[in-house]
């Protein structure tokens, strides 16, 4: 039993698909197979449930899942530690977040005073977020949901109105009062379910006893502004892509419901070791929001 087949059996669990998890760690699936297949004869028992070409993570899989997941986080954490009392400058920090629009006024600050961190950047739903961090996939998290979990920490970062954007020439726009239920039936422009946009548009429906009519999805909330420039329907965007992100072609209104509003948080684990150039990019990311 070696790490290299403690890793692809958790990729395989995570999953429970043979080729997903083969794209995931570009390997050939026979490879994936015969790795899972030797592993569950050396432990004496199926680890997966198998029906044709569908597999499924049985009672004794869930147990050698939970057991060796903490054991190869111990490992990661172990490599982060001595490499950081090694004195190894350069590092590397992995951040997922709902939209990396976030990011894009920190990063070129970060890099000027840590140019020698590696950074990677993950685009992930809540929901994939909190398995991200239960897997140690990543250090930090971006997140306008509540992430939910054993060991994690948050701090908010702040808090911010969320506009509705119209076309400009549309009837709702520069109006600032304007009720949930002025929008029935109206296209709406949002993410896919999983995102925190989404999310707050079936809320603030749900609230006024209506149903959104979404005529577009998608999984990148900067795209949600130019859709709505190009008048393909109204959507809601916070506050900051406003600034970041100016659109001449696009109305704003304020909804008069008082939930109209993101809060942004970054989490981490409080049970895991953070490398120092994790640290570095969560201190100045708190110092960095806290002052828009």
């Amino acid at each position: 039993m070696d790490l290299l087949s403690l890793r692809y059996f958790q990729v395989v669990a995570r999953h429970e698909h043979i080729s997903r998890a083969a794209a995931e760690l570009r390997v050939a699936q026979p490879s994936i197979s015969r790795t899972i297949a030797r592993l569950e004869a050396e432990l004496g028992v199926p680890l997966f449930d198998r029906q044709g070409r569908q597999i499924k993570l049985n009672r004794f899989g869930a147990t050698f899942l939970r057991r060796i997941s903490h054991a190869l986080a111990e490992i990661d954490d172990a490599r982060r530690e001595l490499a950081d009392a090694a004195g190894l400058a350069h590092g590397m920090v992995a951040v997922a977040s709902e939209t990396l629009l976030s990011l894009t006024e920190f990063l070129p600050d970060f890099r000027a005073r840590h140019p020698g961190v590696e950074i990677q950047l993950y685009q992930s739903t809540a929901e994939r977020m909190t398995q991200q961090l239960a897997a140690r996939e990543v250090d930090l998290c971006l997140a306008s949901q509540p992430l939910t979990g054993p060991g994690l920490r948050a701090v908010e970062l702040f808090r911010e109105p969320v506009l509705l954007a119209v076309p400009a020439a549309h009837a709702l726009a520069g109006r600032s009062d304007v009720p949930v239920d002025a929008l029935a039936g109206e296209p709406i422009v949002t993410t896919r379910p999983g995102y925190w946009q989404r999310a707050l548009t079936d809320r603030l429906f749900a609230a006024a006893g209506l149903v959104p009519n979404v005529v577009v999805e998608g999984d990148e909330l900067a795209a949600v502004q130019h859709l709505v420039g190009a008048g393909l329907g109204i959507g809601l965007i916070p506050a900051m892509s406003r600034r970041v992100a100016a659109y001449p072609a696009v109305g704003w209104a304020r909804l008069s419901s008082p939930d109209s509003y993101r809060t942004l948080r970054i989490v981490w684990r409080d049970d895991a070791y953070l490398s120092h150039a994790a640290q570095h990019f969560r201190d100045m990311i708190i110092e960095h929001l806290a002052e828009k």
